[in-house]
């Protein structure tokens, strides 16, 4: 069958580095059951059979360098053109700000551009791009934290036409990937009596690590036999490992470095704790309440939409709170921490899975008249 006999819908991506590779996988998961097609477009990276297989469906990489995407960006328009010609897209799903002028210039369809993180419209000529096409512009953030910086941003911007679609996981896929207790503390050379405190991410100003060891030092002494492990590389190893030393807590530190598939470990972990200072949305988070962990999370960014009431929470950057919840979570007794694990898991079903964004991404098409 020709490929313009039937309904397709462009999704474009700058690149394929993680989290990104989920991403395509995510918004490409909310055509599942339906009509349309959908062609992914990588624009940067080579072909890679692993994220062809991750984000399914029709994957197309374009092979551009990240520096061939300054400037005006004449090659990648014309063949992002040149794909149109032959299936002829319904309607664009543009990832971060240069894929999105790039798919504006399609004639004749919708942009729904997804922003992932906060201040991508603060820049001039950006701002004034997008209130020149805001006719056919659709912008959607993570989380309502990401959405209502852009809706600040551009106040002129149609208000309705700035919505939230969350980041979203295959709960099953995910969960069918999860070693158990016993395996993960093995692979990951921890004892299975050990209280661990778990944090996965890139050792970036960031995460704000340094806040957590610093926290965890002051716990440790109403914490016999705990731990804290955290799983991740970056360019504050030295310095991190510098602190641990300093506080004299390396016999219950471990930072393990990058670990590949992390999620896999998370029920190593008694909690989980996200020490972020910046976080859009905080997948992280979303990976630890497939495992059924509790979790302790700054009050940044996303983070309080995604756990709700069932988080427990402490201010950016205050190591006198956080310690204490650190405390209170190796205090606290299992019925109450399989209550609110429980409560996690439902919240995550009922707004965080493939299904549920689906349906809130149906009614959203709806409303912006991109539905059959």
């Amino acid at each position: 069958m020709e490929a313009n006999s039937e309904k397709w819908i462009l999704q474009l991506c700058h690149g394929y580095s993680p989290p990104f590779d989920d991403v395509a996988r995510q918004w490409r998961s909310l055509f599942d059951g339906l009509k349309d097609n959908v062609l992914t477009v990588f624009l940067t990276g080579s072909p890679d059979e692993d994220v062809k297989k991750l984000v399914g469906g029709n994957v197309e990489f374009l092979g551009f360098k990240s520096k061939d995407l300054r400037g005006l960006k004449r090659k990648q328009i014309r063949a992002i053109k040149a794909l149109h010609q032959q299936y002829q897209f319904q309607f664009a799903i543009a990832h971060r700000y240069k894929s999105i002028y790039i798919a504006r210039h399609l004639p004749g369809i919708d942009v729904i551009g997804v922003s992932h993180a906060y201040g991508v419209y603060d820049r001039f000529w950006r701002k004034r791009y997008v209130m020149k096409h805001s006719d056919r512009l659709k912008l959607a953030g993570v989380s309502d934290a990401i959405r209502d910086d852009a809706r600040q941003a551009l106040p002129g911007f149609p208000k309705d036409s700035i919505q939230t679609v969350y980041n979203h996981v295959d709960v099953k896929r995910l969960k069918d990937g999860l070693f158990s207790r016993e395996e993960a503390r093995d692979r990951l050379g921890l004892s299975t009596s050990d209280f661990v405190v778990g944090n996965v991410g890139r050792l970036h100003p960031d995460k704000d690590q340094s806040t957590l060891i610093k926290a965890f030092a002051a716990a440790m002494p109403d914490m016999p036999n705990a731990r804290l492990v955290i799983l991740g590389e970056g360019r504050l190893r030295s310095a991190l490992e510098q602190e641990v030393r300093d506080l004299e807590i390396d016999a219950g530190v471990e930072l393990l470095g990058r670990v590949p598939e992390a999620y896999r470990y998370f029920r190593a972990f008694d909690v989980f704790v996200l020490s972020s200072d910046y976080e859009p949305f905080g997948m992280v988070l979303l990976e630890a309440m497939v495992a059924g962990v509790s979790i302790i999370s700054s009050s940044c960014g996303g983070a309080p939409e995604v756990l709700g009431e069932a988080g427990i929470f402490f201010p950016v950057s205050d190591e006198r709170v956080l310690s204490m919840r650190m405390v209170e979570a190796f205090r606290e007794g299992e019925h109450a921490r399989k209550a609110r694990t429980e409560n996690l898991q439902e919240r995550l079903k009922d707004v965080f899975s493939d299904e549920a964004v689906r349906k809130s991404f149906s009614l959203l098409r709806e409303q912006w008249g991109l539905s059959d």
